[in-house]
């Protein structure tokens, strides 16, 4: 994976000076999560909640709104309330969609589903969902407003962005920009919705707010495109899931697009009888599903793509009126996001 960095210098001193603030807002959110009860009965609906939550991704979402909290002015902890809300609204989204592909680990870990059982994880699922709107109460009527309305624009989308994502595993009509709409919808919005929280709390102008969405909305697309290649491509010990799951479950993802645009008519046909095959075995389904990528270049032209949605994200912050050592620290986020198993 290469990192898109214009100045090799400012990379470095960016990534130094990072690695102490992502501790410090790491720290921050694990603190504020801690002090969150889980007390509360039944605790049969409690336990899974702590349970996901404790399992500690990168919990870059939350990082990110503290960072643009930060970034204009206002001490992060103004804004931790929100991004604990969007933290649980995440783990949400993920015990819920645990459920609909059948998944059988979680960050290394078994799935809540898979612990308890479905109901339970749907049940608990909601009451993430109902605690990340409690969360945005503590903040005063004007902030409230606006932090409410955006993540009520944001779930909708993710809900939208996962429908289409059902959708596509049984259309083969679906192009490639159907495709882009369908991840900037299920995973992107949320990125952006992060940063954005964070520029509300901090009082910043409304053009700064949308350029904080922009980035976050091309750092998401970039980071599903990696999540697509790393699903097929990557190593189980470090993406904590099923190495081609996608193939397994028919996701036309980015490398079935590129695979398709690159190929040629004989490519084409074996890629679709290979989707659509029911005979044969898993193992042998993502060997050759995966063969027919490195083919057609599908995993080179994937990685280019991730690249270029990384520069475009580190490109926007450019019009942002915050100063330059601040957005070294986000462009040093960014890559650190993205650098993973390749």
């Amino acid at each position: 994976m290469l990192l898109i960095i214009c100045d090799f210098i400012v990379y470095f001193y960016s990534k130094l000076v990072s690695v102490g603030s992502i501790k410090f807002y790491t720290e921050l959110i694990n603190n504020g999560l801690k002090e969150i009860s889980f007390s509360n009965n039944p605790k049969t609906l409690y336990e899974p909640i702590k349970y996901i939550l404790d399992l500690e991704g990168k919990r870059i979402r939350p990082i990110l709104t503290l960072m643009s909290c930060n970034a204009f002015g206002m001490e992060p902890k103004a804004a931790l309330n929100a991004s604990l809300s969007l933290e649980y609204f995440h783990n949400f989204t993920l015990t819920h969609d645990d459920i609909m592909d059948s998944a059988f680990s979680r960050r290394g870990k078994e799935t809540v589903h898979l612990k308890w059982d479905s109901n339970r994880a749907i049940l608990s699922g909601d009451a993430m969902l109902i605690l990340s709107y409690q969360l945005l109460e503590s903040y005063n009527p004007k902030i409230y407003f606006k932090l409410n309305k955006l993540l009520n624009k944001t779930a909708l989308e993710v809900c939208e962005g996962q429908q289409l994502d059902i959708d596509f595993e049984i259309n083969i009509d679906i192009d490639f920009n159907q495709y882009l709409e369908m991840i900037r919808l299920k995973t992107a919005v949320l990125v952006g919705a992060a940063l954005k929280m964070g520029a509300i709390v901090a009082n910043a102008s409304e053009d700064d707010q949308e350029g904080m969405y922009n980035f976050g909305i091309n750092l998401g697309l970039a980071f599903q495109l990696q999540d697509d290649f790393l699903d097929t491509f990557g190593d189980y010990n470090f993406v904590g899931k099923k190495i081609g799951g996608d193939i397994l479950e028919n996701k036309k993802t980015v490398l079935f697009h590129l695979a398709k645009k690159n190929a040629n008519k004989k490519q084409i046909d074996k890629l679709h009888e290979l989707y659509d095959s029911k005979k044969l075995n898993s193992d042998l389904k993502i060997k050759k599903i995966t063969t027919l990528f490195k083919q057609t270049k599908a995993d080179i032209d994937t990685l280019k793509l991730v690249n270029q949605y990384t520069k475009k994200a580190i490109d926007s912050l450019n019009n942002l009126s915050i100063n330059k050592n601040i957005k070294n620290e986000f462009i040093a986020v960014a890559n650190n996001l993205m650098k993973r198993d390749l």
